[in-house]
């Protein structure tokens, strides 16, 4: 089990919370993850990179969107209330070292675990180029954050209410053809990472993306997050999250990732009422 000790919403639907998990907090590395479950009944397993962490206080801190009924559970808890379980490090940590400059590249929920990788590059003696991306300035989280880490910060909206009316994927080329960049880090959707992927092939810029597929056991045995990498398969649970996003076959990743479709838009659709249900509760 572990404590909450903080609980911050950092947008609509998106959460953060600090656990109290000394050991874990001592062994994690940049891009690992853990796997919750906010009660050992009915809720799932849900696999989230450690954003943060804090030996002294033996916290981590975990980001999550609400999209279901176990990520509401989650939700709704406060500080001093428990998460039943709480597995990890689990995942092979970012390889970090001095490179040169490092673009990081985060879509959405993604900058959470983009976090500490532009930490730990920037803390190695990287020159760090941030792009963040949100469909709208209200979804953007991490923004001081990531701007305190950044030598150079760029911000894209899709609907242009915050810096600037782009995909991520135009100011990422733009540098690209100004040259100099030794390395890029996707964090985001699968179909941002293709893409940023994409823009960084014909320059030759070595890429990483951290993968976010369907997982259940987080050990390599029940199979659920395999992916195509290189024409090989890869299990992203213990062979990653992180791999060449070069070699990704990210067309057979998302076919995988919609397996459960009917059963998410059930659970989201009964989120969302059981959100409305709570919201009006609040103002009785």
């Amino acid at each position: 089990m572990s404590r909450v000790l903080e609980k911050t919403q950092l947008s609509r639907d998106v959460f953060q919370l600090v656990l109290e998990a000394p050991e874990i907090a001592r062994e994690r590395r940049a891009g690992q993850f853990v796997i919750l479950q906010a009660d050992s009944d009915y809720s799932e397993r849900i696999p989230l990179t450690i954003a943060d962490a804090d030996e002294t206080v033996g916290s981590i801190t975990v980001i999550f969107q609400v999209v279901g009924k176990s990520t509401l559970k989650l939700a709704q808890l406060n500080a001093g209330d428990v998460v039943e379980n709480v597995l990890g490090p689990l995942g092979m940590p970012t390889h970090i070292e001095k490179v040169g400059t490092v673009v990081c590249v985060g879509g959405g929920i993604g900058v959470a675990p983009l976090h500490p990788i532009a930490q730990a590059m920037k803390k190695a003696g990287n020159r760090v180029i941030i792009i963040m991306g949100a469909r709208t300035k209200e979804l953007l989280i991490l923004e001081d954050e990531m701007r305190a880490i950044a030598d150079e910060f760029i911000v894209c909206t899709d609907d242009g209410s915050y810096g600037r009316k782009d995909l991520v994927t135009v100011p990422l080329k733009e540098i690209c053809e100004k040259g100099g960049v030794d390395l890029a880090v996707a964090i985001g959707p699968a179909i941002m990472m293709k893409f940023c992927a994409e823009t960084t092939r014909p320059f030759g810029v070595k890429t990483f993306a951290s993968l976010n597929t369907i997982m259940v056991d987080g050990t390599g045995m029940c199979g659920g997050c395999r992916v195509t990498v290189g024409g090989k398969t890869k299990f992203v649970c213990v062979d990653g999250p992180e791999f060449d996003a070069h070699e990704v076959d990210f067309d057979n990743m998302m076919l995988r990732q919609r397996s459960y479709k009917p059963q998410e838009q059930e659970a989201n659709h009964k989120c969302r009422l059981q959100q409305a249900v709570d919201e009006l509760q609040e103002h009785k």
